[in-house]
């Protein structure tokens, strides 16, 4: 199974100057928690979540209006093409801890997403000599290794 029979292609993305006031609607109209943020070619540089979003509002002395997206983004950004073994993708997500994973062509142009959502409807429960190549079990493990708490900052700092 590929990356492609599981993505969703409709994805809703944003630009760096896009203010985390316009990025949360954009979040609100299209129900998803995370945007894939790209340049004037279309390539992703970044993804920024509601997450990202709540804290970058609680934190910083200003408006969310008033606050691009390029000040907030995670610009560390794993990608997976349309094309790669959706074990792969989720291998990359699992040691990641990605939710989301932007889905990108050969030229780094977004194509899509894969998230949990899209996994988790597309699993299927092994049954004697049914193996279907999207598990329930793989689906989980991929879950759990993303759910897993990172060490707080000041620990990993100390």
């Amino acid at each position: 199974m590929k990356v492609q029979d599981v993505m969703t292609s409709e994805v809703k993305s944003c630009r760096p100057e896009t203010n985390l006031a316009e990025a949360a609607a954009m979040m609100l109209d299209y129900d998803c928690g995370a945007l894939p943020v790209v340049n004037n070619e279309n390539k992703v540089v970044g993804m920024i979540t509601d997450r990202d979003i709540a804290i970058a509002a609680a934190t910083k002395a200003r408006l969310a209006s008033e606050i691009p997206v390029s000040e907030v983004i995670s610009r560390k950004v794993c990608f997976a093409t349309p094309d790669e073994d959706i074990h792969t993708a989720l291998k990359t997500m699992r040691h990641e801890k990605m939710r989301r994973l932007p889905i990108v062509n050969r030229d780094g142009m977004l194509q899509g997403i894969l998230s949990l959502n899209d996994i988790a409807l597309r699993a299927e429960e092994e049954e004697g000599r049914h193996h279907p190549e999207l598990t329930y079990e793989a689906t989980m493990s991929t879950f759990k290794a993303i759910c897993e708490h990172r060490p707080a900052r000041q620990a990993a700092a100390a």
